[in-house]
């Protein structure tokens, strides 16, 4: 019991803490989730490969099923989960998901629509021919190994293959502290770009941008970002890339057409578009969308139909990429394992370098190793030589002595190797065919090692042979090849055009008629408001506002406590009948009553004043609210409430206010500061009363007003050179004819 608490360390909480954290830390970054630069590959990816090269599941045998690659992988390599390194299996396999998939899988390995493959006891796999590219030399000294987590087996601590995985299939995964996210590319690319590299060691990553144009996806789709953009990000290692659906327009007769997607963004689920697509739909989010179908097979097929055929394709599109996953972005964080195991942030130069150098390491190793193995059998052929040069006597050696390969070693000069070879020799071989055979074969050996040495020897000699191997891997994944042809595109587009409402609608002429008691609702078409008895109101109401509008507008409805609503023209209820209360569009607190109601255009001015004399300019869209509460615009003194809301006209350049005392003033529009809400500035001073009105006008144009009854005439004052002052003055009694009611229109 005694050596159990002698065990125990007493130290502070935080540094054990901080020290485990650490030591976790440090696990996950460098043995799960970042990918190796020289191979592009994690731990379990890389474990289970090599498990499957020991089952010997290459591209010409059969399958075998997953349930035995993953039991030997946990068993022996990689103490984890069953079911998360079956997952990864199954990513390897999936072609949507793999640019070039390094398992061949038969069975359900999941769609392109987001469902799950189906139990490792019921699918079957082997290698793929890239796979065996990426391993290959592995039998060949090129890469270290190492005892695995038991100390019973071997495994590579890096794949040693002529294959640029890393860019070519890319890889994501969070570590602790920090993530990578790097997009597959086209693999005839990158030995290009790599070829380049070779040629010119000190080429800029802007350089390689005329090799590697961006990513290249299994999934296909468009990849929208300026060549510019493109560029910064495999500069830096970090970005991201804006990629889109491939779709065409479809003519389907009569003049009606859809839109066909056949490519959708990587690593988007399909069935979860098109529930985004169809939501859009069902909460009429989009009204110039009609339906959508799903009629995919093998290959992406999504119809998109519009509301009517005068819908513009393009703006349905760019609606639907704003507002669904027809457009993502995909990042970039070139963030891997260097050669010593340190995870820095590359660019794609820097990733390439890496890899080259690496792939060099291997060549002069596969070569010394294979020098190594010439010179073993050469000694054993000069051993045979020997032999043969002294057949009689080796007989007899091996007659008569108790001990020949002594013997044979001292008085042949041989090696303990060579004469354990000569005493194992058939008795078949000892034939004069055989000693000429021995001898080409050496001499083969002999140049075989000496170019071999040269190579060793000589960097132009190793740059020019791995130039020709690559461009052998470029013959089997060439552009003209289903597998290496391009699926991605790049051309450079703007972002998404953010759609008005408005412009989904079709645009009809109404009437909005609103009564003093609220009720508000829209006729159609324009209807003659000279005669507004035509209209029915409920007993004891009457017209308030009456204007013309369009079913594309938004309406401002201005309270008398400063507030500002906004209502949709489309929304209004219909104009037969009386309408509804506009109460139930929107929030109005108390039993406040309304000062305007008319169309937001949104490059118009107003004029904001209320009945103590203060007021300011505003702009209408400023003023649009978008909730059901509205928008304080007007800061109102305890008293007072909103009296004047006055469109600006575009050439206006004066104000004339008069107060409920039946004086007005004049005085220049700039005096009047513009803002978004406040309590303004002083009109006009009173002695007793308020504000009873105030408008804007052309000064050189003069002042009108309507003259009294039912005439239609106006009477205008042009010379208001006694009335101009400064603003907040009390002003003069207004031009003869003035209206009784202090009111300009």
């Amino acid at each position: 019991m005694s050596d159990e608490f002698d065990q125990i360390v007493d130290a502070p909480f935080d540094d054990a803490l901080s020290q485990r954290y650490l030591v976790y830390a440090l696990s996950t970054i460098t043995a799960r989730s970042l990918p190796d630069v020289r191979d592009g590959l994690k731990p379990v990816h890389r474990r289970l490969l090599w498990a499957m090269r020991l089952l010997r599941l290459d591209p010409a045998s059969g399958y075998k099923k997953c349930a035995r690659v993953v039991g030997d992988v946990i068993g022996k390599y990689h103490p984890h989960g069953d079911q998360s390194v079956y997952d990864a299996m199954v990513r390897l396999a999936q072609t949507f998901s793999l640019r070039y998939p390094l398992v061949d899988g038969q069975g359900n390995f999941g769609n392109v629509d987001g469902d799950n493959a189906a139990a490792m006891r019921y699918t079957e796999a082997r290698l793929t021919a890239a796979a065996g590219e990426l391993m290959a030399g592995l039998d060949e000294g090129t890469v270290d190994f190492r005892a695995t987590y038991n100390g019973e087996e071997e495994e590579p601590e890096v794949f040693p293959g002529l294959f640029p995985n890393l860019l070519a299939n890319g890889a994501s995964g969070i570590a602790v502290g920090m993530a990578t996210s790097i997009p597959p590319h086209n693999l005839a690319e990158l030995i290009d770009a790599a070829s380049h590299l070779i040629d010119d060691p000190r080429a800029e990553d802007r350089a390689l941008m005329d090799f590697v144009a961006g990513p290249d996806f299994p999934t296909g789709g468009v990849v929208v970002e300026g060549a510019e953009a493109i560029a910064a990000a495999y500069s830096t290692g970090r970005g991201a890339f804006r990629v889109r659906a491939r779709w065409t327009v479809e003519e389907q007769g009569r003049g009606t057409w859809a839109a066909v997607v056949t490519e959708i963004p990587y690593q988007v689920p399909k069935s979860k578009l098109i529930e985004q697509i169809a939501a859009l739909i069902a909460d009429k989010r989009l009204p110039i969308l009609a339906d959508i179908r799903d009629e995919s097979d093998e290959a992406i097929r999504i119809v998109i139909e519009p509301r009517s055929r005068t819908v513009d394709a393009q703006m349905l599109m760019d609606s639907l990429f704003r507002l669904t996953d027809l457009e993502v972005r995909v990042p970039l964080n070139l963030n891997v394992l260097g050669a010593d195991r340190t995870p820095r942030v590359m660019s794609l130069r820097q990733a390439l370098v890496a890899w080259l150098d690496f792939q060099f390491e291997v060549l002069v190793r596969r070569s010394k190793h294979r020098v190594a193995k010439i010179d073993d059998r050469l000694e054993l052929l000069d051993g045979f030589l020997v032999a043969y040069l002294n057949l009689d006597r080796v007989i007899r050696i091996i007659r008569e002595e108790d001990e020949p390969k002594a013997v044979m070693i001292v008085e042949f000069a041989l090696s303990d190797r060579q004469a354990e070879a000569i005493l194992n020799m058939r008795l078949r071989s000892l034939r004069k065919l055989e000693e000429m055979q021995i001898r080409r074969e050496r001499d083969s050996l002999i140049g075989e090692r000496e170019e071999l040495q040269k190579l060793i020897d000589s960097p132009p000699r190793q740059r020019t042979r791995l130039k020709k191997d690559l461009a052998a891997l470029r013959a089997r994944y060439a552009p003209t090849t289903d597998l290496g042809r391009r699926r991605t595109s790049i051309e450079e587009a703007g972002p998404a055009r953010e759609i008005p409402v408005e412009a989904m609608m079709d645009r009809e002429p109404i009437t909005v008629i609103m009564s003093k008691r609220g009720w508000i609702r829209a006729m159609r078409g324009h209807v003659d408001l000279a005669n507004p008895e035509a209209m029915k109101f409920k007993e004891g109401d009457e017209s308030r506002f009456i204007f013309h509008a369009f079913t594309t507008d938004k309406l401002l409805l201005a309270a008398c406590n400063g507030r500002f609503y906004t209502l949709a023209a489309d929304k209004l209820p219909g104009g037969r009948g009386f309408g509804e209360p506009v109460r139930l569009m929107i929030d109005v607190e108390g039993e406040g009553s309304f000062a305007a109601l008319f169309p937001a255009v949104q490059e118009a001015r107003l004029l904001l004043a209320s009945t103590d004399g203060r007021g300011f300019v505003t702009s209408a869209a400023g003023a649009v609210a978008e909730t059901r509460k509205g928008k304080q615009v007007v800061n109102l003194r305890p008293g007072a409430r909103l009296a004047v809301v006055r469109r600006i006209g575009p050439e206006d350049d004066y104000v004339a206010a008069i107060g409920e005392n039946r004086k007005m003033l004049v005085f220049p529009l700039s005096e009047l500061p513009e803002m978004s809400r406040g309590q303004g500035v002083q009109l006009q001073r009173y002695r007793d009363g308020g504000l009873a009105d105030a408008t804007t006008f052309r000064f050189s144009e003069g002042l009108s007003w309507p003259m009294g009854g039912d005439s239609g005439r106006t009477r205008a004052e042009t010379d208001l050179s006694q009335w101009r002052t400064a603003r907040g003055a009390a002003g003069r009694l207004p031009p003869n004819g003035f209206p009784r009611g202090n009111r300009f229109a």
